[in-house]
This record gives structure tokens, sequence and C-alpha cells, in this order.
């Protein structure tokens, strides 16, 4: 309507202001429906997530405990072998070698060449029955069971000096072999394992072993001063320097410790293992 001064005033009725208040209200019953729909589904996504990750991890720790199984029974299988290899074979060639020792003091005349030939085959006996003895200790060193960890890294490092020609300080406490068995096996394997590693790949002229009691754990360094490699690109790039390092830090893992591998181009490589110690068990 136009006043007399040109004003305009316009006029809203009743039932237009319900309309237009009801469509709205329609639009927002619709945005709401809509709202509710999507945190249902994000709900329902939520737990379904939930499930997956409880899932993930019961699957992770039957590997763990399937990895560990087969750990102990390959444990046992060289504790086997080795005992066989040891007690029976090795116990036969040296048998047969006393018994061409004593033909070869009742022969006479001439029996030279037959001499020459015993004594060849006793050399024969005896290379066999060292073989024999290093074979076993790589399998599975008696040391371990008979006079404990220590004495077995000593023996062990000893023999790879030998072999390498890389000398390996070692420094233990006392105290260790009240772990059980297969904590010292852990930490027995995953030295032996880094250092045929070094031997393998560091080029290092120097490896330090040092294994200190904490007030719950127990802690082993292994330190090389080698050409060192890039963790993260190595565990990327190369599957079997991935795996070895794969297989010692599930070793720890699974007798509950951790394992961390520290190293750098140029900078030598370190390896930390820490496991937890036997309960009421002093260092």
């Amino acid at each position: 309507m136009r006043l007399s001064d040109n004003r305009v005033i316009m006029k809203i009725t009743v039932s237009q202001i319900t309309r237009k208040y009801e469509a709205t209200l329609r639009k927002l019953e619709i945005e709401i429906k809509r709202r509710k729909t999507a945190e249902a589904k994000l709900k329902a996504y939520e737990g379904h997530e939930k499930q997956l990750m409880v899932k993930a991890r019961q699957m992770e720790e039957e590997v763990r405990l399937l990895s560990r199984q087969v750990l102990l029974a390959h444990e046992e299988e060289r504790k086997e072998i080795s005992r066989e290899l040891h007690d029976d074979i090795a116990q036969t060639l040296a048998g047969i070698n006393v018994y061409l020792a004593s033909l070869e003091i009742e022969l006479t005349g001439n029996t030279r060449d037959l001499k020459k030939k015993i004594a060849a085959t006793r050399r024969l006996v005896v290379d066999s029955v060292d073989i024999v003895h290093r074979f076993a200790r790589k399998l599975r060193p008696r040391l371990l069971d008979d006079l404990g960890l220590v004495a077995a890294l000593e023996a062990f490092t000893k023999d790879f000096t030998k072999q390498t020609r890389i000398p390996v300080r070692l420094k233990s406490v006392s105290g260790l072999d009240q772990m059980n068995g297969e904590k010292r096996t852990a930490l027995y394997r995953v030295a032996t394992s880094a250092l045929t590693n070094v031997a393998k790949h560091a080029r290092a002229s120097l490896v330090s072993v040092s294994i200190t009691k904490l007030p719950d754990s127990v802690r082993m360094v292994i330190r090389d001063n080698g050409k060192g490699f890039d963790v993260k690109r190595d565990f990327n790039r190369s599957k079997r320097k991935r795996l070895g390092l794969i297989g010692m830090r599930e070793r720890i893992q699974i007798v509950g410790g951790t394992f961390v591998v520290d190293s750098g181009p140029g900078k030598g490589t370190t390896l930390r293992a820490e496991i937890p110690f036997v309960d009421g068990a002093k260092g």
C-alpha cells in the first residue's frame, strides 16, 4: 500500500508467515534427519574400526605367540642335533681314530705305504672331529647350557676373532644366569647374529659387546666402528639385512624386551637390546 508521501507499507498476512515458517521447519527437519543418518553411519564405522583394531591386535599377538613357539622348537631341534653330533658322531669318529692308531702301531715290515694311508686317514678323522665339534657349537653351544651366557659368549667371540681377525671387547656382569633359558638364549642369538653381520657387511676393525644390569632389566649393547648404513633406507631396500634385523628384534620382543638400531653411513652401528630380568633376581 502506497501512502500520500510515497512510502510503501508491505502487508504480510499470518497465513503467509505460517507457510514460510513451515517450509523452513521442513528443511530443518530434513537436515536434522540427514545429520542423524550421517552420525549413525559414523558411529557404525567407528565401531567397525574398533573391531578391526581389536582383531588386528589379537592376530598380532597370535603371530607373536606362533613365532615364539617356532623359535623354541628350532632351539630344541638345534640342541638335539648338537647333542647327537657331539655325543654320537664325534665319539664314533674318535673311536675309529683310536682303532686306526692301534693298527698303525701293530704294522711291521714292508708296510710303509699302508702306514702312510692309515696316518692320512687318521688326520682326516681328526679334522672331521673338529668339524663336528664346530658344527655342534654353531647349532647350540653346550657352554650356554652347562656354564651360562657369559662363558658361551666368551667362547664365541674368541672363535669369531680367530676366524675374522676382528677383535671383540666383551664386558659383562655376574648373575646373568639367574635369567631363564629363553632370555639367555635370546641375548646369545642376537649377539651371534650381530657379530655375523659385522663380519659380512660392516668392514669394522673393532667390536665391543657390553652387558649391564639395570634395576629391573638387562641391557646388551653391541657397537662396531664399521661403515654403518642408513637404517630407514636399508630396512626398506635390503630384504636380507631387514630380515636379519627383524629376526633379532623379534627374539627380543618375544621375551618382553626392546631392540633399537642406531647407525649411519661412516658412523658405525650400535645395537641395543634390553630385556626384563627375572623377578626378585639381583645382579
